[in-house]
């Protein structure tokens, strides 16, 4: 349940209360505050406690059991004035109204408790208002006109005519460009994740060609570590984990790294949007090929629906209530899918009529209506039922070739081991008293459960005798190695079969299809009307959209999930262009032109430039919904190649720079931090998909890379990952309550169960990793290593050499001196502390001149410079 925090209750007054008490009405001003904290108990879904509905201006005058709510023109004796005023109601008090709505309602009483038009004779359903329904965000995309500017000649894109419009009416203009080796470096981090090398610096400053920077971009679209930096951003927003969360459990989720390299590949290819989004709700409708014996494009359709199986899912172990369990898997996908695709608080609207936004609680399991086929909770499949093999008929004729030659194997084994034992008891039979050898032969031959209590008495009197398979080692070592050579090597023949691939996938089953009932509080015990599935109302009534089907006679399947895909990707639809070019918009400028990008609703923040929204969003979809198109708009324009800093006046009056007046500083991610130190240090394995890599407890408790070692339940030495360890951060697996630690200080988003917007802090525990964690510590001594290797031993040359791999620059003549007289300091002090190796003995450890360089270039690699980009 959302509940009402006073800092809500504030901005609903900030957006809704009107300037004056001339204007005061109760549509635009009074409603949005009963709404939000009296509703629930006064006219929602037929409670009306007291016998009193405020969702109307005259249901008040007409009041309840205790007379008249409101009395026009006089406050002070309306009822509901007074219990609001004395903290009276509503009675919970994280609902309280604060003084300032309270001024707000007793000025609409004191006006005559106006409305901005005649009231409906009843309230059929929910009620959804003008001012509801002319939000913003529910509005029909349109492409708006280009603004007049009078700098035209910083008009690079479409875009910049839409901010210098806004900083020309403030006096205001772009600021200058940043330096070239600024901008290389933002723009590849932006787009593939990375810092330039030195080379790449060098290249691109000497590139004089009027398209050098166009050219750039071309080249870092068409990289594949653009899919991976850009991949990771749909991954959060998506819920993306390798485990499964909901409990402590956190069983591992082994085949959820398809999705991921599934998402990947999509923006690599720049997978058309409207088709991206179809895939991953509906992929399972998609496919023409049988389940089990799916073709590669299938099994990327059916890998697509991944995006539905992100959710945390106890589902498949231990849970205190199995029902209560599953239904939460639903509705954490519907929070996905929502917030994700919709950039809407849906999931408010899981226990009653959404609080602020015209969502009724009817719409939410109208769309839970949608999935409720394939995640039906009255007919549950675990996670592991889920999965779908990627066996072909080709695989299995290849695996049964295979199998009929290791069998052939297994023959020669079975009849060589069935000579040695006949050998072997022949021996062992020989040692016996001649006199009992036919008795004990008669005993061994006859079948065990045929055994007279004699023979059994002497086969046990004599155990000698009882050579099998397991015992043979015994008696004839020479023969049990020959028989375990051909029982590895028919093992070595099996291990060539085919690979049996599964895929986490949602599929429904065709003639399964369950009722969907709305849950009274959410309770799936208390389910009350039935309901056919739906789209929200709010868009249905706006615009016109395709609607949602019961049932879609042309597939085996409802189809339900795919008539919602295409109605969200409707070019009709007003909310998704708008979302995800607010997201693209964000991971470019630090903030989104909506700086709320998971709520588009009533609580969330309205765009700064709502026509440039627009104009973007009515540009994604006409350019076939190319995300790689709307990065081209954004990279090329005057707007995002300004430099850092502006002139004070601007500074002074734009703080939060709203008007994009000059470039926002932003501090490397967690992922991005991580593999700039790896590249940086030259160890950055660029090896792209497969499993993700794991993270174990190492013997201190935390969390680091490597393969699970336990002894007794307890952490042992870290194996090995043989390089594995040295991938991008995007391959690291996402496992809820096992973060790995130098991602995790530096905020990596938790699943919970999406991440719709990362928050950067600024703590303590980043600065003490950066001084004194294993990681840093070994990475700025294989800097050292590099910088020597590619630098020589003049020490400025070395300076030289690793500003540029840290900084994309070299250093001023200040930085070289203090950089030089740094090294020589930390020479002297190590060459106190440290142990000279033995006379004619081979170093093992770092001299105290090396020592002193992995010092500084650990400086380099806890620096600001390094951290952010300008």
């Amino acid at each position: 349940m959302m509940r009402l925090t006073s800092f809500s209750l504030l901005f609903i007054a900030s957006v809704c209360t009107a300037a004056d008490e001339s204007t005061v009405s109760f549509e635009r001003d009074v409603r949005p505050l009963l709404k939000a904290a009296c509703f629930h108990c006064h006219g929602e879904g037929g409670m009306q406690e007291s016998g009193l509905d405020v969702r109307l201006a005259r249901l008040m005058q007409t009041g309840g059991d205790s007379g008249p709510a409101i009395v026009p023109g006089d406050s002070e004796n309306s009822l509901l004035f007074q219990r609001v005023r004395d903290g009276e109601m509503p009675p919970e008090a994280s609902h309280r109204l604060t003084e300032a709505q309270i001024a707000t309602i007793g000025r609409w009483i004191d006006a005559g408790a106006p409305t901005l038009r005649p009231e409906p004779e009843a309230i059929d359903g929910f009620l959804i208002t003008e001012e509801e329904r002319s939000h913003w965000s529910f509005q029909p995309i349109e492409q708006p006109s280009l603004p007049r500017v009078e700098h035209a000649d910083q008009l690079r894109t479409p875009i910049d005519a839409f901010l210098l419009a806004k900083l020309e009416a403030q006096g205001f203009t772009f600021a200058e460009d940043a330096p070239s080796a600024s901008l290389l470096r933002r723009v590849m981090f932006d787009l593939v994740g990375l810092p330039p090398t030195p080379e790449q610096v060098e290249r691109f400053i000497g590139d004089e060609s009027a398209e050098a920077y166009e050219h750039l971009i071309d080249e870092l679209l068409a990289s594949p570590h653009y899919g991976e930096r850009w991949g990771r951003h749909w991954l959060d927003i998506a819920g993306y984990a390798d485990s499964e969360g909901y409990n402590l459990t956190d069983a591992q989720r082994p085949h959820a790294w398809r999705y991921r390299d599934y998402v990947i590949r999509a923006f690599n290819d720049d997978k058309p949007f409207d088709r991206f989004v179809l895939e991953q709700l509906a992929g399972d409708e998609l496919i023409t090929s049988p389940f089990d014996n799916l073709s590669d494009e299938d099994a990327e359709l059916l890998t697509a629906t991944g995006f539905l199986r992100m959710a945390p899912d106890g589902t498949g172990g231990s849970v205190d209530d199995a029902n209560v369990a599953r239904n939460d898997v639903v509705a954490e996908t519907v929070k996905i899918v929502t917030s994700s695709l919709m950039g809407l608080t849906v999931g408010c609207a899981q226990c009653h009529d959404h609080r602020y936004d015209p969502i009724p609680q009817a719409d939410y399991y109208r769309l839970r209506a949608v999935f409720d086929p394939a995640l039906d909770w009255t007919n549950w499949k675990a996670p592991n039922q889920r999965l779908v093999s990627l066996y072909t008929d080709a695989d299995r004729a290849k695996a049964a070739e295979i199998e009929a030659e290791a069998k052939k194997i297994d023959a020669e084994r079975t009849e060589k081991q069935n000579v040695f034992i006949a050998a072997t008891f022949e021996k062992e039979l020989a040692k016996l008293p001649e006199e009992i050898q036919p008795t004990a032969r008669a005993a061994h031959d006859t079948p065990e459960k045929e055994r007279t209590d004699e023979q059994i008495a002497l086969l046990k009197e004599h155990p000698s005798l009882n050579i099998t398979s397991g015992s043979l080692y015994l008696y004839d070592q020479k023969a049990a190695d020959e028989l375990k050579a051909l029982a590895d090597k028919a093992q070595a023949i099996r291990d060539t079969k085919p690979e049996e691939r599964f895929v986490r996938a949602l599929t429904e089953t065709p003639g399964q299809v369950p009722v969907s009932h709305l849950f009274a509080r959410g309770d799936h015990e208390q389910p009350k009307q039935e309901l056919e599935p739906a789209g929200l109302s709010i868009v249905s009534t706006n615009v016109p959209v395709p609607e949602v089907p019961m049932d879609d006679e042309v597939l085996p399947t409802t189809g339900r999930r795919t008539a919602f895909a295409k109605r969200i990707t409707d070019p009709n639809h007003p909310l998704l262009a708008r979302v995800i070019v607010n997201r693209i918009w964000l991971h470019h400028f630090g903030r989104g032109l909506v700086s709320t990008p998971a709520d588009f609703g009533t609580l969330g923040t309205p765009p700064t430039h709502p026509e440039l929204l627009d104009w973007l969003a009515s540009e994604f979809i006409d350019s076939g919904w190319s995300v790689k198109h709307i990065h081209r708009l954004i990279l090329t324009s005057t707007a995002y190649r300004q430099a850092l800093h502006a002139d004070g006046t601007l500074l002074e009056a734009d703080p939060d720079n709203l008007l994009y007046g000059r470039a926002n500083l932003r501090r490397l991610d967690a992922e991005s931090l991580r593999d700039a130190v790896l590249i940086v240090s030259g160890k950055l394995n660029d090896k792209s998909y497969g499993p993700a890599v794991t993270v174990i407890a190492d013997r201190v408790g935390r969390w680091v890379l490597g393969i699970e070692n336990l002894s007794a339940g307890r952490p042992g030495d870290v194996l090995p990952l043989h390089g594995e360890d040295l991938r991008r951060s995007v391959y690291v697996e996402v496992r809820r309550t096992r973060p790995l630690a130098v991602l995790d200080t530096f905020d990596w988003p938790r699943m919970a169960p999406n991440c719709d917007v990362r928050r950067t802090s600024t703590v303590a525990p980043q600065s003490l990793m950066l001084m004194n964690s294993d990681f840093v510590l070994d990475y700025a001594g294989q800097f050292a290593r590099r910088v020597e290797a590619e630098a020589g031993s003049d020490p400025e040359a070395r300076i030289n050499r690793a500003w540029q791999l840290a900084f994309c620059r070299s250093p001023d003549q200040s930085e070289q001196a203090s950089a030089r007289t740094f090294l020589e300091t930390q020479t002297a002090t190590f060459q106190e502390v440290l142990t000279p190796p033995k006379e004619n003995a081979q170093p093992t450890e770092p001299t105290a001149e090396q020592r002193a360089l992995e010092t500084l270039c650990q400086m380099l690699l806890s620096s600001n410079e390094f951290l952010y980009i300008d």
